[in-house]
């Protein structure tokens, strides 16, 4: 008797997506706007150990609103363990072209990534001043010391547009595991959002390269035996619920655009902005 080698998939998917229906998702984001005045932009930051894919997200979602391959974050290749993203900086998504051309009213930031030890990666304090609406455009990461109020890219005022409103926390789903003492940098961080009320959310990357039947068919996302316990075992060391994990696969090495790739991003976008919002409307 021939023994046929256990599923990887479940029967049935244990979350729902609409799977091609982009364009009503896309016309949600086109058409959000803060209903507060002091805030133009929804600002979302990013955080993560180092090679989770918090750049090529920012860049993924740039290329689904503007409908075309596009890369206005850096992202590094990976070639070192070191983190490519050194400076805090906005990236904002163009609409249009041209002199036309409007902002998205959800901009993105990413800070250096979290790394082990103490002298490497950012600093968890700086998260929190990030939060905080505290570091300015373009201030470089000390991995050693955190901003102080003495330093002349230290914010003293930070109005509501200068704050964060969604946190979100990004992690590979093709990582073996998360060493103990960048968890521990993690939790700490999840504990100073909390604190501060706003909304924490976790995207999974590189399902496809994690999983044989998502890289097969990404529709299989959610039948994933795999990701299913990656996921749950993220909820459980970061702290963050299970609702509030998006899976996604990032656009790397495609010169076009895919629509189940697109359904992914738009869906986890969605929550984004409606987590955001509720913040906003605290403030």
């Amino acid at each position: 008797m021939v023994e046929t080698a256990p599923s990887l998939a479940l029967d049935e998917p244990w979350r729902t997506v609409s799977w091609g229906n982009n364009q009503e998702a896309l016309q949600y984001v086109q058409e959000y706007k803060p209903e507060d005045n002091s805030v133009k932009h929804l600002r979302v930051l990013l955080y993560g150990p180092v090679g989770s894919g918090k750049s090529s997200f920012i860049s993924s979602v740039s290329s689904v609103l503007r409908g075309r391959i596009a890369i206005p974050a850096a992202a590094s290749a990976m070639t070192s363990d070191r983190s490519f993203t050194t400076r805090y900086q906005t990236h904002k998504i163009k609409e249009g072209r041209g002199n036309s051309a409007t902002v998205y009213p959800v901009v993105f930031n990413d800070v250096m990534g979290l790394e082990e030890g103490t002298d490497s990666g950012v600093h968890p304090d700086d998260i929190k001043l990030a939060m905080e609406g505290h570091v300015k455009e373009g201030h470089l990461f000390n991995p050693v010391a955190p901003l102080s109020e003495k330093h002349p890219e230290y914010n003293p005022t930070p109005s509501a547009e200068d704050k964060v409103h969604v946190l979100v926390c990004v992690l590979s789903a093709n990582a073996s595991e998360i060493k103990d003492s960048v968890l521990k940098k993690m939790y700490r961080v999840r504990q100073m959002a909390s604190d501060l009320g706003i909304p924490h959310v976790m995207i999974v990357t590189k399902i496809d390269e994690a999983c044989p039947e998502t890289e097969k068919d990404l529709k299989n996302v959610y039948k994933s035996k795999y990701l299913k316990k990656k996921m749950e075992e993220y909820s459980s060391e970061v702290g963050i619920p299970v609702n509030c994990i998006f899976p996604v696969k990032n656009y790397h090495s495609e010169i076009n655009l895919k629509l189940d790739v697109d359904t992914l991003i738009l869906s986890a976008l969605k929550y984004i902005i409606d987590f955001g919002d509720d913040f906003i409307e605290k403030l």
